[in-house]
């Protein structure tokens, strides 16, 4: 019986334990940078959040997935990262490379510097000292594919390959033929509310960047990726971090009874 409730209680342990979040275009992370630790994500009724710890200094991780560079506008607390606007998809972003990971540690202040991001109480966060205390609580990544001229074949070739397509038998199982021309572009509580975190403008961190040009494939992102966050407290009043035996008070812990301090 005894190996039985362990088999069952691990694989309930299981199914509660952390994901990682990941799109189509890109994975994302968030790091804790003075421990390195990539901080849980968890998921609850479709929503990614993660808990912060106010003071802690945080990095944003993006991993680009495909064979391709994908530009990632970043906005954190509702503000663009790079520009200190109010966020929109249409912003300026980061261009990851092939299969490039980068971590984001902080708002952008010139091309060789960020200011840290950290877990703040929220009137010290970055958003609600410039008026814009809103959105406070989310990070969101938009990502772009990047445009990619169409090919173009000479008449005679493609009369010449039509005329054998037409020929062949076409199996049942055969992608769509693709449009090449102009059409080829890819398509809470109030108590919880008064202490919610949000991020801050911290010390100055060395961070080198270049511009470069990025056409995007179309004006609306791709994929858009968001996660929000709070302190762990806060979580799991709101059962979105299942709570542990260890959250659950003991009334027989056991042990003599200890001299007062």
């Amino acid at each position: 019986m005894k190996t039985w409730i362990t088999i069952v209680t691990t694989l309930i342990m299981a199914l509660l334990a952390p994901i990682a979040s990941a799109g189509q275009l890109a994975a994302v992370n968030i790091i804790n940078q003075a421990t390195g630790e990539r901080l849980p994500i968890w998921r609850h009724q479709g929503v990614n959040y993660v808990a912060g710890k106010p003071g802690d200094r945080y990095a944003i991780e993006i991993r680009n997935k495909t064979d391709e560079r994908v530009l990632s506008v970043l906005s954190v607390d509702g503000i663009n990262v790079l520009t200190g606007s109010t966020a929109s998809p249409a912003q300026a972003g980061y261009v990851l490379n092939t299969w490039q990971t980068m971590e984001v540690k902080g708002w952008r202040k010139n091309m060789d510097e960020v200011a840290a991001f950290y877990f703040s109480q929220l009137p010290d966060s970055y958003a609600a000292r410039t008026g814009r205390p809103d959105n406070v609580g989310v990070i969101g990544i938009a990502l772009f594919r990047e445009y990619v001229e169409p090919a173009y074949v000479r008449q005679e070739e493609y009369s010449r390959n039509s005329a054998a397509t037409a020929q062949a038998p076409v199996p049942s199982s055969a992608p769509a033929p693709a449009i090449t021309g102009s059409m080829a572009k890819r398509a809470d509580g109030a108590e919880l509310a008064d202490s919610r975190i949000g991020t801050g403008h911290g010390e100055r961190l060395p961070s080198a960047v270049r511009s470069t040009d990025f056409r995007r494939a179309t004006s609306m992102a791709n994929e858009i990726i968001s996660i929000r966050y709070d302190t762990y407290a806060h979580l799991v009043a709101r059962g979105i971090i299942p709570r542990t035996r260890h959250d659950q008070p003991n009334p027989f812990p056991g042990g003599f009874v200890p001299d007062p301090e």
